[in-house]
């Protein structure tokens, strides 16, 4: 593969079945090294898109071009050059660790160190262990150790934390984060919207077969048409009367009277004419915020739908 070539290059992406249009046309380029999230509700398409691209689902019509290899006609050979970690991995109860590792590095033609996998995994003690002795935590790190054990050019996560405790969660988030700089090529979707604000290069939203809006997650937050809000607190209470400070939207008191929200376009200008105001009504003032729209908020700005929906 040409290394200034994308790792994955699709157009006018389409699938069918029947009369249901899963996927209805969608275009997008993701660079080597890049981590690119896919996020939508459930049925927007996503899972099915990541299927086609790894070889597992073969599609309607459209162009599609991973690691150089069409996944339709070149199977095989895009296989061996890719990880892939699903949602849920069930493996036999039975099986050890180093079993299952022995199994899928055999499925290869390039392998790294097992063992030297199994401790940057954290599992080197549990090598021996049985699958259904494992923890949910362990369980996963597991499918991520089997994604990598052909050093794969390109990785694909399917929800990679759902169902796991937050503080597993934070653990798989620093292994993926080790991936991500050693220039390995990610494709992940997730429910969750920090893990993409954390983790993604490039988050492109997906509703009803269709890419609606593709970005960084700073500039899809910029172009949002929510407000920032601009959090106060003082000592005590506000005055009833409040002027229109420059550039706010609204504003509103929380029933203490002594916390304002106001809303701005360009919170910036906002802040400096509030503080003003405030020193001049002889106010203490005794914390200050400021939240930019959230990447959840631009998601249900755009398609009118949670995450989890």
């Amino acid at each position: 593969m040409n290394s200034s070539a994308p790792a994955i290059s699709v157009q006018g992406l389409k699938k069918s079945y029947g009369e249901v249009h899963a996927v209805k046309g969608i275009d997008f380029e993701i660079q080597p090294g890049e981590v690119f999230g896919l996020l939508g509700p459930n049925g927007a398409g996503k899972t099915t898109t990541v299927e086609i691209l790894e070889g597992l689902r073969p599609r309607t019509g459209g162009q599609v071009a991973v690691l150089g290899f069409d996944p339709d006609r070149q199977r095989q050979q895009l296989k061996d050059r890719i990880g892939v970690c699903l949602q849920a991995t069930n493996l036999p109860e039975r099986i050890r660790v180093r079993e299952a590792m022995q199994v899928f590095a055999s499925f290869y033609t390039r392998n790294v160190d097992l063992n030297k996998l199994l401790q940057r995994l954290q599992l080197e003690e549990k090598r021996d262990a049985f699958y259904n002795t494992l923890s949910g935590g362990q369980k996963q790190r597991l499918a991520l150790a089997l994604a990598l054990v052909n050093d794969p050019q390109l990785i694909f996560l399917d929800e990679p934390t759902t169902g796991l405790d937050p503080q597993v969660r934070v653990e798989i988030h620093n292994l993926l984060e080790e991936l991500k700089r050693e220039h390995r090529t990610i494709l992940m979707t997730t429910h969750y919207i920090e893990e993409a604000e954390r983790l993604c290069d490039r988050v492109a939203i997906v509703d009803e077969g269709r890419i609606i809006a593709l970005d960084t997650p700073a500039r899809l937050q910029q172009q949002s048409r929510n407000a920032s809000s601009i959090v106060v607190t003082c000592a005590t209470p506000f005055p009833e009367s409040r002027p229109a400070w420059a550039e706010a939207t609204q504003s509103a008191l929380d029933p203490s009277g002594r916390t304002l929200t106001v809303h701005s376009r360009h919170p910036a200008a906002t802040l400096v004419d509030l503080v003003k105001w405030i020193d001049q009504h002889g106010l203490e003032l005794t914390d200050v915020s400021l939240k930019q729209p959230s990447l959840e908020d631009v998601f249900i700005e755009l398609t009118g739908k949670s995450l989890r929906e």
